[in-house]
């Protein structure tokens, strides 16, 4: 199982990225994106599950929009008016069960998000 994120970059306060993430070897029922800025704990970002119920931090509601497409097995984060603070490695994540209930995840490597003030 592979997840291969990309679209981080650098890019001015108010400005958009969107970032992907393509999964290989298996679909997974729920998938997202945390973020882990320096000297901080990883948080969550926002989520998504196969059916297309999301989920969202407080810091990014009505800026930033997740969503999948489940053909290609790949999630999207269109991040709008960025500021400063969303500075950080994104990191996909993919979750799921096994048959017997037991869940199991994989991260992405990360993409940097570096917003310029």
């Amino acid at each position: 199982v592979q997840l291969q994120a990309s679209g981080g970059g650098l890019v001015q306060a108010g400005g958009s990225l969107r970032l992907s993430c393509a999964a290989s070897g298996r679909v997974f029922s729920l998938m997202g994106w945390y973020r882990q800025a320096p000297g901080k704990q990883r948080d969550l970002v926002a989520t998504i599950t196969s059916g297309g119920v999301t989920t969202y931090a407080d810091s990014v509601k009505a800026r930033f929009t997740i969503s999948r497409d489940n053909a290609k097995n790949t999630v999207y984060l269109q991040m709008n008016s960025l500021k400063p603070e969303d500075t950080a490695v994104y990191y996909c994540n993919a979750q799921s069960k096994t048959l017997l209930g037991r869940p199991y995840e994989y991260w992405g490597q990360g993409t940097l998000v570096t917003v310029s003030s």
